[in-house]
């Protein structure tokens, strides 16, 4: 039997997505994901079906945001919400900027970050209006997903990943993480698809222009992953439901893609599984695990997601 919700007598903001919506008795819809930048420079991408969709953070410039999901058929109105997963810069600069083109959208994080978005910036008190609060691990319905923040190591303010889940897809995004905990890897255990951070490569950082204490914050549990570190990990919960391992938030200048992706296909190739690269050709879809980088700057492919 469903949970019964409180509805208020004035309908608010977020009474759209605090309804529990029936399963439709159609087949479900292509589930996709875009993302429009991943890095310091900037971080944002969509989640979900041409009639319901989540941004997941708000780092890039919305006119970077809306012409490519409109050239894949997605409308803004479509969107439900932005999730928000730290309180930096890369992540939260453009969130006013789009919320208040589209007031519709939920502004979504905990509140210990909302509270680090404002003693760490000057955006403007008003995403307060906005503001729906997600707590870690208590899982919330947008749109037609379920959501549930989970804990990652970092240092911002009340760090999180995210799982959504949507059908027999489940998908595990953490951006921004120095180490993989315990919750990072339960929920990562469960997924058909991952967004995983694969920041540096360990020699390129010690050995390239950054100062020691900046190589220290990167290196710590609580700054950014590793590149072997991301690749091990990879191979060591790879199950046949795993379908796609997106590469994000790669260093401009201590990695590759080239990098993160050899050190991930040697793992992968170690454990005896095969690695495509999420082309969609025929000789991709005959390996075990699609694995691809996203582009730091750029908008990526449209990846259909899939259970299989």
């Amino acid at each position: 039997m469903p949970r019964k919700k409180y509805i208020p007598e004035t309908p608010s903001l977020f009474d759209f997505i605090e309804r529990e919506e029936k399963a439709p008795e159609k087949e479900e819809q292509k589930l996709f994901f875009i993302s429009f930048g991943s890095g310091s420079s900037g971080n944002c991408s969509f989640f979900g079906t041409k009639d319901s969709g989540i941004l997941i953070d708000a780092g890039v410039k919305p006119e970077n945001v809306i012409p490519v999901l409109k050239k894949y058929g997605i409308s803004m109105s479509a969107v439900r919400a932005i999730l928000i997963t730290h309180d930096h810069a890369d992540h939260v600069r453009y969130a006013y900027k789009i919320m208040k083109k589209h007031p519709h959208l939920a502004f979504i994080c905990t509140p210990k970050c909302l509270k680090g978005i404002f003693l760490r910036h000057s955006l403007t008190i008003r995403l307060k209006d906005y503001h729906r609060p997600i707590f870690i691990e208590t899982p919330i319905t947008v749109g037609t997903f379920k959501v549930t923040a989970f804990t990652t190591m970092h240092d911002g303010t009340d760090n999180v990943g995210y799982f959504i889940e949507y059908g027999d897809v489940k998908f595990a995004i953490a951006t921004d993480l120095g180490c993989i905990s315990e919750r990072v890897d339960y929920y990562m255990r469960q997924a058909t698809h991952i967004v995983l951070e694969s920041n540096y490569d360990e020699y390129m950082l010690t050995h390239g222009k950054y100062p020691l204490y900046l190589q220290s914050r990167i290196m710590a549990e609580n700054g950014h992953l590793d590149n072997k570190v991301a690749a091990a990990y990879i191979a060591k919960i790879y199950s046949e439901k795993l379908s796609h391992v997106f590469l994000c938030h790669l260093s401009n200048d201590n990695n590759t893609p080239e990098k993160a992706l050899e050190e991930v296909r040697s793992s992968l190739s170690a454990a005896g599984i095969t690695m495509g690269d999420a082309s969609e050709s025929l000789e991709a879809r005959e390996a075990d695990l699609q694995v691809t980088t996203l582009p730091r700057y750029d908008a990526s492919a449209l990846y259909v997601l899939r259970s299989e």
